[in-house]
């Protein structure tokens, strides 16, 4: 259960960075996790904020479920 709730929280956090990110690609056209990280390790960012959000989208659609 411990487990689930720590990743529950790696997932949130994942998704307000790529959602912060997204925000500053909108309005300045800067890609800031770029920035930070380079190109590699930015790639590797996204794509766990892809999973994250799969994961998010799996769980608010079990909850529904469950009611």
């Amino acid at each position: 259960m411990k487990n689930q709730h720590t990743l529950d929280i790696i997932c949130v956090i994942l998704l307000i960075i790529g959602g912060l990110n997204w925000g500053v690609v909108g309005l300045f056209n800067f890609d800031l996790v770029e920035a930070i990280f380079g190109m590699m390790l930015s790639r590797i960012i996204f794509v766990l904020v892809g999973l994250a959000a799969i994961y998010r989208i799996c769980m608010w659609l079990k909850s529904r479920s469950a009611r």
